[in-house]
């Protein structure tokens, strides 16, 4: 592997919708929304009043349904997701470019690499990533994946195929 990986992402809204959802449902508020609209469902079921299903269907619905909006307007409205994206892998961190603005973070400082079916995620902070499309990625798709599992530390790494 070279000392340095250089790839170009631009990020759409799905691709922001795919982190917004697993950011959402990997946190407790997600989960116990889920599992109370569930319960709510469920107990329709046993009794037939419908004011549990609407309430259960309207908490299950909700969180996807107002991420969705959020990561369209998000896509719209943020200056960033409008380019390219440039990012440099390299022994000390990543550097991502756009314009003339450039910004870099040290392998040690990051908090997480995780992945989704869509995407590789890396989280800079408990809430803020750079999001990685696979579709973005391509053939070098192996070669991130083996730059963040060489240089973060294994305990941070949740990245599957």
């Amino acid at each position: 592997m070279d000392d340095t990986l250089k790839i170009d992402v631009k990020i759409n809204s799905g691709d922001l919708y795919d982190y917004m959802l697993r950011h959402a449902y990997h946190g407790a508020q997600g989960l116990l929304g889920s599992c109370v609209g569930a319960l709510a469902v469920i107990i329709f079921l046993g009794n037939h009043q419908w004011i549990y299903l609407i309430a259960g269907v309207v908490m299950l619905a909700y969180l996807p349904w107002s991420l969705f909006l959020k990561s369209k307007q998000q896509a719209i409205n943020t200056p960033a997701f409008r380019e390219t994206l440039h990012y440099e892998f390299n022994e000390e961190g990543i550097s991502v470019s756009q314009r003339e603005a450039t910004e870099s973070i040290k392998w040690e400082d990051m908090y997480r690499a995780v992945s989704t079916g869509r995407s590789i995620i890396i989280y800079t902070t408990r809430v803020n990533a750079c999001i990685f499309p696979r579709r973005e990625m391509k053939e070098q798709e192996m070669d991130v994946i083996q730059f963040i599992c060489t240089h973060m530390e294994p305990g941070k790494v949740r990245i599957r195929r």
